[in-house]
């Protein structure tokens, strides 16, 4: 007997999955949502379930040419047009081209409430089906069904009728959204705790408040008969609607450069072992005031000289003052912009969430293809998000600028004058490539600046802690500090003479 003969062909044993077009949704969904099939999503009041929405039959008429039907229980059809027209989505344009259908079950100003018992759901599943239809749609958006039940105080009535409704949009083989509302986060699902035993996928959409900022998640709770990736996914609502960010989704596939470039100061060049390679990210660590500015204009400046385009995000400056301080070191940054190899752009942190940070980064250099990239700093964005998102931030970025084969420079701010870490540097010194510390040093009654490299993957450097000078032909690196120790720990002490031979001498003997 065989006994395979039951068996469906592995292809027909798949949940076939239809994208949404929402890049980083049909990543995390790995393809899409479960065709043919009906996903609930649920959310608090604010949270975009309808914006989810609309996005989800506009993508599908724009990408891929499928039709939609919108059922409304709440906003009218003018409405929802209305509020979504920011997004350039011309809601009424799709109607009349007939690639759009609304279905309005939105209550009458003046209507009665319904009561329980007496609704039957067989003429809105009717006018469903004459919308699917008239427009031969294939995606259907039901907003909201909490409205729907409100007349039913019974959870066993409402999964009832939800299945008999999830029933009949699967006879019509189109691919369902539903959205439902939570009254806040944590509690249950949706509002009668049912909902989501009777649909094939959930996604819940969160809005959490994280200190004085709200934070968006979204997350793919369940998946009938198919994998997908697991946990919270940060999301935001830009100009052209929901943007997700899968983080967990990134992979380390990057190709690696041996190319070098020169950062604009022959001697730091030669203590990375020949400039820093074209795909390296680099975190430059001092407090302030000891040269991160002005050594991420010497690296802009050399790209510009060097005929590449570069990019600066500056998070504390204006850019009239950098233009300025650029000048006062002998860089014309303003002419490089003039001729198109230099673009800055300025902003406070607190102007917009992290995840709109990001993706305004990421917009920018898609459109100006630059090939070096200075973020100053990274310490002033990391005020407006907790650790954890920030971190994610910062893999994001990375992973975003090395897969396009860009040099990046981010400076992190250390808290002491002498010595110790910034918090930045601590979270994030294990995801980028190289590390140059500066630190001020005191000595004889006078405040002197040092650098050194303390890591580069990948290549030899050289070790010393060396002068950094600054004048007004901008940085400069000098010789060695010679019998000075604890310049990293914040404490420089200078050896006694013939203490240093004799330390030399201890090595020498062990080796």
């Amino acid at each position: 007997m065989n006994e395979n003969k039951h068996q469906l062909p592995a292809e027909e044993q798949m949940v076939p999955k239809l994208t949404t077009h929402i890049e980083g949704l049909d990543m995390i969904a790995e393809g899409g949502l479960p065709k043919g099939r009906t996903t609930l999503v649920s959310g608090t009041s604010g949270c975009a379930k309808t914006i989810l929405g609309v996005q989800f039959l506009i993508n599908g008429i724009v990408c891929s040419e499928e039709s939609g039907v919108f059922v409304t229980f709440e906003e009218t059809p003018e409405d929802i047009m209305r509020n979504v027209r920011s997004f350039g989505w011309d809601l009424l344009t799709y109607r009349e081209h007939e690639k759009l259908a609304f279905v309005d079950a939105s209550p009458e100003p003046q209507g009665h409430s319904l009561e329980a018992g007496h609704f039957d759901f067989s003429a809105l599943l009717a006018r469903i089906e004459h919308a699917v239809s008239k427009v031969g749609a294939s995606r259907v958006v039901i907003d909201s069904i909490g409205s729907l039940f409100s007349q039913f105080m019974d959870a066993g009535r409402v999964r009832q009728e939800l299945l008999r409704i999830v029933s009949g949009l699967k006879r019509m083989a189109v691919t369902t959204l539903i959205t439902a509302e939570r009254t806040e986060e944590g509690s249950k699902i949706a509002r009668y705790g049912v909902e989501e035993f009777v649909v094939d996928s959930v996604i819940i959409l969160r809005n959490t408040r994280e200190e004085e900022r709200r934070r968006r998640t979204i997350e793919i709770l369940k998946y009938r008969g198919a994998s997908h990736h697991k946990g919270q996914f940060p999301f935001t609502i830009s100009d052209q609607g929901i943007e997700v960010q899968p983080l967990s989704s990134m992979k380390l596939t990057q190709t690696s450069s041996t190319t070098r470039i020169s950062t604009g100061n022959t001697i730091l060049d030669e203590m990375c072992g020949g400039g820093f390679y074209r795909d390296s990210i680099v975190l430059l660590s001092g407090a302030t005031g000891c040269g991160k500015t002005l050594t991420v204009t010497t690296f802009l400046y050399e790209g510009c000289r060097s005929e590449e385009r570069t990019l600066l995000f500056a998070f504390e400056e204006s850019r009239e003052q950098l233009l300025r301080n650029a000048k006062g070191w002998g860089m014309d940054l303003k002419q490089w912009e003039q001729q198109g190899r230099l673009k800055i752009i300025c902003a406070y942190p607190e102007s917009l969430g992290l995840e709109d940070h990001l993706i305004r980064i990421k917009k920018e250099v898609a459109a100006y293809q630059p090939t070096r990239i200075a973020v100053d700093s990274l310490s002033a964005i990391e005020r407006v998000a907790n650790i954890k998102s920030f971190r994610e931030f910062v893999i994001d970025l990375t992973a975003f600028i090395k897969a396009r084969e860009i040099a990046g420079l981010f400076t992190v701010t250390t808290e002491s004058l002498l010595g110790g870490t910034s918090i930045t540097e601590t979270h994030i010194s294990s995801i980028t490539d190289s590390i140059i510390l500066m630190r001020y040093v005191e000595l004889m009654g006078e405040m002197r600046r040092g650098l050194t490299i303390l890591k580069m993957r990948g290549s030899y450097h050289d070790k010393s802690i060396r002068e950094y000078q600054i004048n007004d032909t901008g940085m400069h690196i000098g010789s060695l500090f010679k019998n000075v120790g604890g310049i990293l720990a914040g404490a420089p002490r200078q050896h006694i003479h013939g203490e240093t031979n004799k330390l030399a001498e201890m090595f020498e003997a062990s080796s």
